[in-house]
Order: C-alpha cells, then structure tokens, then sequence
C-alpha cells in the first residue's frame, strides 16, 4: 500500500511522449514537481499561480494567460498536462487552444483526484456530518465536465484509468478537517463541539495506534492524442454554391 499514486499516475499520463510540456495552472503544481528538469512552460491566469508553480519546478519558463487564450505559437508543445481544474474552464475555447499549441501526435492529459467513500471507516465519517447536514461532503469534483473532452473532434480517441491514493491522516488532521468544512463552520458551537467530539471517537475506533488512519482518494486519468484534422480541413460548400437571403 503506498501513501500516494500521483508518480503512477504521472507516469500514465506521459508514458510514449517526450519533449516540452505545457503545464497549465496551480493545482497541476505536482505535475510540475514531478517533470522538473524536463522543458516546461507553467501557466495560470494570476502571477501568484505561476510563481507557486515555479517553486515546484525553478528552472521552468513561467508565464501568465488563460488557458483558453494562450500566447503561444502552434505545434509547440508534446504535452499538455492539467489537474483538478478543468471544469474551471471554457472548454470548446480551451480544448482548441490546446490542440493547437500540440505538436501532430501531441497529448493533453488532465487529471481529477477524488475521495473514495466506499471504504467503511470514511462511510461513517460521510455519515456522521450528514447528520447535520444531508448534503456535506457530497463530492462534486467537476469530473462531469470531462464529457467534453469525449465529445471533442480535436481529441477523437480518450482513455482512462483510475489509480488509488492513500493520504496519512491523524487525529488532529481529522478534526481540522471537519472543522474547516461549511457546513462545521455555520454550526453552532454546541452542535459543533458535538460533532467533534464524534469525530473524535470515530477516529479512536478505526485507527490502530501508533498508526495514523489512511484517506482513501482515487486519481482519476484522461490522456487524449490531438487530432489537427479539424483544425486545417478546408471549409465545404454546397455543390450550388453558398445562398444568402436578405
């Protein structure tokens, strides 16, 4: 069992390509991590995303603009690599940005890491903050918007995979965790306090000390190779020709 599966999923997400890669926003930080060295160009839309970008990964070419009206020249970049921030995006204006800064055969890979609630001792902690409200820790990641990426001509083929991360949580770690919740924060300080201090007794059951209890999150993965057909077909007209009416 490993803490964590963001290397694998990296890996996946890179395997067969080589060469400059656009990593796009603060939330990819760790990708950047992980490729430093490599040629990268960091992105995101503020200076204080590219600069916690660029401490991830120093020697990197930083550089401020949306995603979806990127300042750079086409066919520059093997990959393109984004995490937990597509939804955040326009797609059809950023899925054609970034098949057109891709080389020919290039590859965008995007992930979204989720927490995976089908472990038993996360079930009842999901239960336990339901009591107080029915819809805490609902887990709307954003994934949904990853249809577009399915229903893109730019991206025509698109696999997945899912990898498994366990993340070292203790007692404390739990407790903040919960606290900084909003549905914690609107409660009261005696329902507040309640809740807790079931949290508490929770974590006193599940965990098996000197061992810390290990938070069950899923990194799921899209990789798609650009397809630029789309980007340079001629436009087709009617064999009649093109007809206006006033």
């Amino acid at each position: 069992m490993t803490t964590s599966s963001l290397p694998n999923a990296l890996d996946w997400l890179v395997e067969g390509s080589n060469g400059p890669t656009l990593v796009i926003g603060r939330s990819a930080s760790p990708f950047a991590a992980g490729l430093a060295g490599q040629p990268l160009t960091l992105v995101d839309r503020d200076r204080a995303g590219v600069s916690a970008m660029l401490r991830r990964a120093p020697s990197a070419i930083p550089l401020v603009a949306a995603a979806e009206a990127l300042p750079l020249a086409p066919c520059t970049f093997e990959r393109v690599l984004l995490a937990q921030s597509f939804h955040q995006l326009a797609p059809g204006l950023a899925l054609s940005e970034f098949a057109r800064v891709l080389r020919p055969g290039g590859r965008l890979g995007i992930s979204y890491t989720v927490r995976d609630d089908s472990v038993p001792w996360v079930k009842r902690l999901v239960a336990l903050v339901r009591q107080v409200d029915a819809q805490a820790m609902s887990g709307d990641y954003g994934t949904d918007s990853l249809q577009a990426l399915d229903d893109s001509a730019y991206f025509p083929t698109v696999e997945t995979r899912a990898f498994r991360r366990w993340v070292p949580i203790d007692r404390d770690g739990l407790l903040s965790m919960v606290e900084r919740t909003p549905v914690a924060q609107q409660l009261d300080d005696a329902t507040r306090d309640a809740l807790l201090a079931d949290v508490a007794a929770l974590y006193e059951n599940a965990a098996r000390p000197p061992e810390p209890l290990l938070l069950p999150y899923r990194v799921l993965c899209w990789r798609a190779r650009v397809d630029h057909t789309e980007l340079t077909a001629p436009l087709d007209l009617p064999d009649d020709g093109l007809q206006i009416q006033l």
